[in-house]
């Protein structure tokens, strides 16, 4: 999209804002963070549970990532024990549609990759 006073932007230019929003999201992180959060709010430890391997220093650095750039809301709920629940935004649920479909994706053709790999390995080994 184009405004008067903006330059063009084109993801593929080295120089577009639109980069930083692309490194945001492309962390395998975020691709199962924000797919996690679709059907609705979430505390942390639900998290942990719900991403097998996160430890929870990535799970909290990423969360602050999120929602600083806008993608999901932090809800402290002011009680003892705590309760802080994480949801997506406006702008974090059409993310997770699309990221929903990566995640598809990668579940119908991994061993179609795997396949791939073996078969370069064996006729480039060397």
């Amino acid at each position: 999209m184009k405004t008067a006073d903006a330059p063009p932007v084109d993801v593929f230019s080295a120089t577009c804002p639109s980069r930083a929003a692309l490194e945001l999201v492309a962390n395998k992180w975020a691709l199962l963070i924000v797919p996690a959060l679709h059907d609705g709010p979430m505390r942390n430890n639900e998290l942990l549970r719900r991403i097998g391997g996160i430890s929870q220093k990535m799970l909290t650095q990423t969360l602050r990532d999120l929602e600083r750039n806008g993608l999901v809301l932090r809800t402290d709920h002011h009680c003892v024990p705590p309760h802080v629940e994480y949801a997506l935004s406006d702008t974090g649920r059409p993310l997770s549609e699309a990221f929903d479909a990566v995640g598809r994706w990668a579940e119908a053709h991994h061993r179609d990759l795997a396949d791939a790999r073996k078969a370069f390995d064996v006729t480039h080994r060397g």
